[in-house]
C-alpha cells in the first residue's frame, strides 16, 4: 500500500519518532555518560585509563553515529527537520529537564567542584579522578574541574561539528568555519595551554582575547608572564596586540566572524552543540533594546574591572617625577629608585614636604658603595639606602603592612625596623606609572569617542549615542574623581571586589550557567548576544568601520522566513531582503546561516568598500517609497 502526503506543507511531514539508527547510537552516547555519572559516585574503576577513553569514545560514537544515522540519507539542503515539533527543539518537558542538567552541572563545575571529586591537598575522587591519567599525560599533573571541562567541551564541539558538518554539507562555508573552530579548540584552547603547563610557563590559551579572557591583567597572571622569561614576556605582548592592532585589522577586513565564528570557543560551541536551538532566538523589537543595554553594560563593566586591577597592580609603581605637595605620605615609608631626571634630594626634599616618615633608596646595581646624598639641607626625616636583592622579602612584607626588617647596604648603620601596620609607597622611575597609566586610559577612551562622534555620529541612533555620552561621562568623572581624590580605590571599589563580582556575575553565572545552561529557551548565541563584551566590541568595529556586509537580492526574496527563523542573534533577516538593504548589524556574527537555509540564494556574505555599504537605495515593487527624495539625494551625491 503506497503512502503519499495529504496536505499543502512544503517542508514535510514533522519526524514521528526516532529510527532504530538513532536509538542505538543515543544507547551508545548515554553508555558514556552513565559512566561519568557512576564515577561521581565515588566508584572506582580499576583501570581509569581504558573506562575513560571507552566513556569519551561512546559519547562521541554516538553523537557521531546519531547524525549519520539521522543525514546521510538525506540529500544535501535545507532541512528544518521539525525543530518545532521536537520537545527538546521547542521549549518542551525535555527541554526543561535539559536545562536543569547543563545549568547544575555548570553550578557544581563553578562553585562546589568538591562534588565532582576534586580534593585540594589530596587524590582526587569522584569523576575528576577518572579524568587524572589524561590529565597527567598532558600536562603532568592531577586533574582539576577547568581540566574536565575542557576535555568535555572540546569533545562536545568535535562530536557536534561532525554532527552539524553532515547537516550543512551542501555549503562549503559552513564546512570551512566549522573545520576552523574545531581546530582552534582542540589545539589552541585545549592541548597547548595543557603542553605548556607542562613545561612549567603561563597557561595560555592564545585565541582569549580580552575583555572574554578577563585574567589576563590580574597581578598573579601578570607575574606569571614576568617570572618566565623572554617567553613569557612575548605572551603578554601578544595579548595586548591582540587588543589593539590583531582585532581591529581583521575585523575591518572580514566583520567579527573571523573570531565569532571562525575562532571563539564559545561560539563554537553555540555553533555546533547549540546549533539545534538556534531558531529559539527572540526576534522581537524589546529583545533588541535589552540586548544592546546589557551588552554594552557588559563592556564598561569589564573596562571599568581592568582598570582598577591594573591600577592595583601598579600600586607604588608611580614615577617619582611626581612627588609633590598634592601627595599625602603622612607617616608613610617612601621607597624609590634610581633617578635619570630628579636629583635623589629633591625627591627626598619633596616626600618629606608630603610628610613622609622616611625615604629608602632601592639600589639595583652591582656597585657595593652605596649612594650618597649630595646635600642634607632642609631634609629632617631618615634616609637609608638598602640592596633590593638583599630585602626582596623584607619589602613585601612591608608592602603587606607586616612587620620587618631591612639591611641597609653600609652595615655600620643599625638594622631599619618598620612596625606592623606602616604604610609605604614605592615611587620609582618605571615606564608604565600609575598616573601614565590613568591618563593614558582616560586619553584612549577620549580618543575613541571623538573619532567617533567626529566621523560616524551618522550611524549611531538617538538612544545610542545618549548611551555613549552617559558612560563616557560616568567613567570618566568616576576615574578622574577617585584618582584625584587620592583614595587609591579606582570607582569608589577595592579592584579585587570589583574582579570578584565580575568573575561571579560575568564569567560564571552569565556565560555558564545561563549562557550554555539555558540553550533549550533562550537559543545558542544568549551569551554571545547577550552578555560578551568581546562580542560588543567586536560589533562596535563591524558597525562603524568593516568592509563586511550581507548583500540581499530583494527581487528574489519570497518571503519564507527561514533567513529570520534560523537567525541565532535575533535579527529580522527577512525585513532587509525585502526591502533589499544590506545587512550592517553590531550582533551579526558572520555565521551565514541565513544564507545557507534560503531557497533562493537572495543573501549572500561579502566583503567590500566602505562606500554606501548601509543606506541602500534600492527599490522593489510593492514598496512605497518617495522617488523624488530618492532622485534628489542621488544628484546632491554627484
Amino acid at each position: 500500500m503506497s503512502t503519499f502526503q495529504r496536505n499543502m506543507s512544503l517542508t514535510g511531514e514533522p519526524p514521528k519518532s526516532l529510527s532504530a539508527g538513532q536509538k542505538i547510537f543515543t544507547a551508545f552516547g548515554l553508555f558514556g555518560l552513565a559512566i561519568l555519572i557512576i564515577a561521581n559516585f565515588n566508584v572506582s574503576f580499576p583501570n581509569k585509563t581504558l573506562w575513560l577513553s571507552i566513556a569519551l569514545g561512546s559519547i562521541f560514537f554516538g553523537v557521531v553515529g546519531f547524525a549519520w544515522s539521522a543525514y546521510a540519507g538525506k540529500s544535501a539542503g535545507i532541512k528544518n527537520d521539525g525543530v518545532w515539533f521536537k520537545s527538546i527543539s521547542s521549549r518542551g518537558f525535555w527541554a526543561w529537564c535539559a536545562i536543569l542538567a547543563f545549568s547544575g552541572f555548570y553550578v557544581l563545575l563553578y562553585f562546589y567542584p568538591q562534588f565532582l571529586g576534586l580534593v585540594e591537598d589530596g587524590d582526587n575522587t569522584g569523576v575528576i579522578a577518572l579524568f587524572d591519567p589524561l590529565s597527567k599525560f598532558l600536562n603532568g599533573g592531577p586533574a582539576s574541574q577547568w581540566f574536565v571541562y575542557g576535555t568535555l567541551y572540546t569533545l562536545a564541539i568535535l562530536s557536534f561539528g561532525i554532527k552539524f558538518m553532515w547537516k550543512y554539507r551542501h555549503n562549503r562555508y559552513e564546512l570551512i568555519r566549522t573545520v576552523s573552530v574545531m581546530f582552534f579548540q582542540t589545539s589552541f584552547a585545549f592541548i597547548i595551554p595543557e603542553i605548556m603547563t607542562s613545561l612549567n610557563q603561563p597557561y595560555y590559551d592564545f585565541k582569549n582575547i580580552w575583555p572574554l579572557n578577563y585574567d589576563l591583567f590580574n597581578g598573579y597572571k601578570i607575574d606569571e608572564f614576568l617570572g618566565a622569561g623572554n617567553f613569557g614576556v612575548a605572551m603578554l605582548i601578544f595579548g595586548v596586540a591582540s587588543i589593539f592592532v590583531i582585532t581591529p585589522i581583521l575585523t575591518y577586513k572580514y566583520g567579527k566572524r573571523w573570531y565569532c565564528s571562525w575562532v571563539c570557543g564559545c561560539g563554537g560551541l553555540a555553533e555546533t552543540a547549540g546549533d539545534s536551538f538556534r531558531q529559539l532566538s527572540n526576534k522581537k523589537q524589546y529583545a533588541w533594546n535589552i540586548e544592546r543595554w546589557v551588552i554594552h553594560s557588559v563592556v564598561v563593566f569589564s573596562v571599568v574591572m581592568t582598570t582598577a586591577v591594573v591600577y592595583s597592580y601598579l600600586k607604588g609603581n608611580e614615577s617619582a617625577l611626581s612627588i609633590g605637595s598634592w601627595n599625602d605620605f603622612s607617616d608613610k615609608v617612601v621607597f624609590i629608585g634610581e633617578q635619570d631626571q630628579k636629583p635623589v634630594h629633591d625627591v627626598v626634599l619633596a616626600a618629606q614636604e608630603a610628610g613622609a616618615s622616611r625615604v629608602v633608596y632601592l639600589d639595583r646595581t652591582e656597585n657595593d658603595q652605596p649612594i650618597q646624598l649630595q646635600s642634607t639641607e632642609g631634609i629632617t626625616i631618615p634616609f637609608d639606602v638598602v640592596k633590593e636583592e638583599n630585602n626582596r622579602q623584607g619589602i613585601s612584607q612591608i608592602m603587606d603592612q607586616k612587620q620587618a626588617t631591612l639591611l641597609p647596604m653600609d652595615r655600620s648603620q643599625e638594622d631599619i625596623f618598620i612596625d606592623k601596620g606602616t604604610e609605604s609607597v614605592i615611587y620609582d622611575n618605571v615606564w608604565l606609572s600609575k598616573e601614565f597609566f590613568v591618563w593614558g586610559v582616560v586619553g584612549l577612551l577620549t580618543l575613541i569617542f571623538g573619532l567617533v562622534f567626529l566621523f560616524r555620529r551618522e550611524q549611531l541612533a538617538k538612544d545610542a549615542k545618549i548611551g555613549a555620552i552617559a558612560y563616557f561621562v560616568i567613567v570618566i568623572g568616576l576615574l578622574l574623581f577617585t584618582y584625584l581624590d587620592g583614595s587609591g580605590k579606582l570607582f569608589l571599589f577595592e579592584s579585587w571586589k570589583l574582579n570578584k563580582w565580575y568573575g561571579f556575575l560575568i564569567g560564571a553565572v552569565f556565560s555558564g550557567v545561563i549562557g550554555t545552561g539555558f540553550y533549550p529557551i533562550f537559543g545558542n548565541r544568549v551569551w554571545c548576544r547577550f552578555g560578551c563584551p568581546m562580542a560588543a566590541i567586536l560589533g562596535f568595529q563591524q558597525r562603524m568601520f568593516s568592509r563586511f556586509r550581507i548583500t540581499t537580492n530583494g527581487g528574489q526574496c519570497i518571503s519564507c522566513g527561514n533567513c529570520s527563523t534560523y537567525c541565532e542573534m535575533g535579527i529580522d533577516v527577512r525585513a532587509y531582503a525585502q526591502k533589499g538593504e544590506n545587512i550592517i548589524r553590531s550582533s551579526c556574527v558572520g555565521c551565514g546561516i541565513c544564507s545557507a537555509v534560503c531557497p533562493r540564494g537572495v543573501l549572500k556574505l561579502e566583503n567590500g568598500p566602505m562606500e554606501g555599504r548601509i543606506n541602500s537605495e534600492s527599490v522593489l515593487l510593492g514598496q512605497d517609497p518617495d522617488l523624488m527624495a530618492l532622485l534628489s539625494n542621488q544628484k546632491s551625491a554627484q
